[in-house]
């Protein structure tokens, strides 16, 4: 075991350069998302970004030589729970970003090492430890900082995230106990078929039930009907599925050069990212409990890391 750890790459300042990268690239897809999620809905933006991302992932893979088997290993059991449990996230992430601050949305979504804490430790039995306790708690706190329940500050969108953060918790549980031998590019496909699928499934759902009244008049970017895509929208899905190919691409190999528990603290720098973004493109500047609850959450991930590297 020493030795084939021995020989994993350590090339830290690599995997550094490539996680931040890899940050910036993804709070620059968010702003674009919550720029576009007026112009159509989320179900419809998910069907057609993935239309666009597939062809170009096997355009990608041909390239890297690495088409062989890929979509049959795609359809596997371990790699589409995984693949729900991420397209659960993701779609529970973005469907609060029109109604939150990125700032308040990325943070309540990095709550997932502390579930992926508590998950490991009840479903992979792995140890938590005294720094593990701590970072629960610690993040915990942090949600209850940020959100506010109870208070005239508190949003019910702001649950989404947290259930974004769950579910990623499960899929990130599930790659290390069943897929942590399965190509990236297979559980790149799986991901992205399960996202189109979920879009598509969902898109014909709201077809059928054609939901009105107040609640679907307020929220047309959740019960809308699609609209009609232009030039300008097209070349908007182009970018969002280049940044999804472009994305995974970084974190993959942020996460090959270096230790994960390093790479892993860098990952944080995204919310430095949306901060900016929000004054920059939204006059959203962060207030002293968002602030708080967000450094509450970041000390518990780092604990977390800590505790997984000791």
């Amino acid at each position: 075991m020493s030795g084939s750890v021995a020989l994993r790459p350590q090339n830290i300042m690599r995997g550094v350069s490539l996680i931040i990268l890899a940050a910036f690239s993804i709070s620059t897809q968010d702003v674009v998302f919550k720029f576009f999620s007026s112009e159509m809905t989320l179900w419809q933006i998910f069907s057609l970004r993935g239309v666009l991302v597939i062809p170009m992932l096997f355009v990608a893979l041909w390239f890297r030589g690495a088409q062989q088997g890929v979509a049959r290993a795609a359809f596997g059991k371990w790699p589409l729970l995984r693949s729900v449990f991420i397209a659960t996230s993701l779609l529970a992430f973005y469907a609060a970003i029109p109604f939150l601050s990125l700032s308040t949305v990325g943070a309540a979504n990095y709550i997932a090492p502390i579930f992926v804490t508590l998950l490991s430790a009840y479903a992979i039995r792995e140890a938590v430890g005294l720094l593990g306790w701590l970072g629960v708690c610690l993040g915990f706190a942090g949600v209850m900082v940020l959100l506010q329940p109870g208070t005239d500050a508190f949003s019910p969108w702001a649950l989404l995230p947290l259930v974004g953060a769950a579910s990623y918790a499960l899929a990130h549980v599930t790659t290390r106990a069943k897929c942590q031998n399965v190509p990236v590019s297979v559980l790149s496909l799986s991901q992205n078929l399960v996202m189109l699928s979920a879009g598509a499934v969902v898109s014909v759902l709201m077809l059928w039930l054609q939901p009105h009244g107040a609640v679907a008049n307020a929220y047309p970017y959740i019960f809308g009907a699609w609209s009609n895509v232009g030039l300008t929208d097209w070349l908007v899905l182009m970018l969002l599925a280049g940044f999804a190919i472009v994305n995974g691409m970084l974190l993959a190999g942020a996460y090959q050069a270096a230790p994960p528990s390093i790479v892993s603290t860098f990952e944080y720098c995204y919310l430095v990212f949306v901060a900016i973004w929000d004054i920059m493109f939204f006059g959203i500047a962060p207030t002293a409990a968002s602030v708080s609850g967000m450094v509450l959450i970041v000390v518990a991930g780092l604990l977390v890391l800590r505790r997984k590297t000791k």
